[in-house]
């Protein structure tokens, strides 16, 4: 099976699905020799750890400074809504899209691009599970029903072979989400999309300046999403955006969330509404608006150097058998990081267990997690009629679970650390060069 961060052949949902018994057949890799064998004792058996140096500091996020907090007192001592005015206008320039516009956080910019959809209920929108509940749940305001469509686990992204098997004569749209900074098949995704007449979405909370084929996620759909909360790559606090390519969804968007209809053309059909708009108030606040604006300036510069800290680990982690890392192993992506740096381990290639390699590491001082993201379809509020108008199936989601039963969830650093960087690719190496015992 190639590599997934090779070029070539992208890696198939059906390439990854580990077969039940593969680890006792695989054991027999366990003698095999590691590079830079480490012959210390593994601190999990008494001997010294591989990391002892600090984390704290490479982990901090958000990093506000100076100009952070001039713009926050400057709006301080002369409060306006003008911020939003500005970031709205500086994000269409740098995603390349004719209309934005700044909600409270990403979860109210959903709310706000299902109303625009304007689609009957029982309209069906394909949307992987493996997501956070915002992408999903405000469907139900709307008589939305999500189809739940299964990931690559290795690349933790819509699985458009899957999604085609789960076509309905009432499917209207796709939602891709591009997990943690991991650009999903857009190309292909709209190429099919436009192919079956569906709607093309995108969730870009994870990926702000993230690019295939030179093109920025959130430019590729008809409308998509940001989140600009604290954790995301472009931090506000609080805060998201909703991107439009067409002047009706904008207005109408802008109309469900933003009484006065601020910055709609005049001859927009919502424009009507201006003074009652059609319910809800979304409006961001100027101060998340003037911070998220501080953090444009070098989210590219800063998104391509943690993108080339992360290589210099994994390009050692990812020789190790069995061990991979997030990817599609595609040559046209630009990619970012944000919140965790994602390994996968092949527990019959690496001939030991993901619990034995987690406590093993931990035991060196990696901060490493057998993390299980919670999938949506598993969550109570989509099991029960009273929350929707058509209720949405439950699905087995065998890719789903795959990701869950094999990842290590590392931490991304987000400031230089070449220390920490060396210690942690030695204490992997140390752990693989025991797994024999750890078998």
């Amino acid at each position: 099976m190639q590599h997934p961060s090779s070029s070539g052949s992208h890696p198939t949902r059906r390439d990854f699905l580990v077969s039940t018994g593969a680890l006792a057949a695989g054991l027999t890799l366990a003698s095999a020799p590691v590079a830079q064998g480490a012959v210390e004792k593994l601190a999990l058996n008494g001997g010294p750890k591989a990391v002892t140096a600090p984390i704290d500091e490479a982990c901090k996020w958000p990093r506000y400074g100076k100009t952070e907090e001039k713009a926050v007192l400057d709006l301080l001592y002369k409060p306006s809504y003008d911020p939003l005015v500005t970031l709205e206008k500086e994000w269409a320039e740098f995603l390349g899209v004719p209309h934005t516009k700044a909600h409270f956080n990403g979860t109210s910019a959903l709310a706000a691009m299902f109303f625009a959809l304007n689609l009957p209920p029982g309209s069906e929108i394909m949307v992987p599970s493996y997501t956070f509940f915002a992408t999903i749940a405000p469907m139900r305001f709307f008589g939305l029903v999500p189809v739940f469509v299964d990931i690559n686990p290795r690349t933790l992204n819509f699985d458009l072979e899957d999604a085609k098997k789960r076509l309905t004569k009432n499917t209207k749209a796709v939602l891709p989400v591009h997990w943690i900074g991991l650009p999903a098949d857009m190309d292909h995704i709209s190429d099919w999309a436009r192919e079956q007449g569906l709607i093309v979405l995108e969730d870009c909370a994870h990926a702000h300046g993230a690019k295939l084929k030179d093109k920025r996620m959130g430019s590729w759909g008809r409308m998509g999403i940001f989140s600009y909360q604290m954790s995301k790559p472009l931090p506000a606090i609080e805060g998201g955006m909703g991107v439009y390519q067409d002047a009706n969804d904008w207005g109408r968007a802008v109309a469900l969330g933003d009484y006065q209809l601020k910055g709609v053309d005049k001859d927009n059909p919502y424009m009507k509404y201006a003074g009652s708009g059609l319910g809800m108030k979304f409006r961001m606040h100027p101060m998340a608006a003037a911070l998220a604006s501080c953090q444009l300036k070098g989210l590219d510069e800063r998104n391509a150097a943690g993108a080339a800290q992360v290589r210099k680990l994994n390009d050692r982690l990812t020789q190790l058998p069995g061990l991979y890392e997030q990817s599609g192993g595609r040559s046209d992506v630009t990619r970012l990081y944000y919140s965790w740096n994602m390994m996968f381990i092949d527990e019959a290639k690496a001939g030991m267990s993901r619990a034995k390699a987690v406590e093993a590491l931990k035991a060196e001082g990696v901060h490493a997690d057998p993390l299980r993201y919670q999938p949506q379809h598993e969550l109570p509020i989509y099991a029960e009629d009273e929350w929707w108008h058509h209720k949405p199936e439950i699905p087995e989601l065998p890719a789903t679970k795959q990701a869950n039963d094999t990842c290590i969830a590392l931490p991304y650093f987000t400031g230089e650390a070449p220390e920490l960087i060396e210690q942690y690719a030695a204490a992997f190496e140390k752990v693989w060069a025991h797994r024999g015992e750890l078998a």
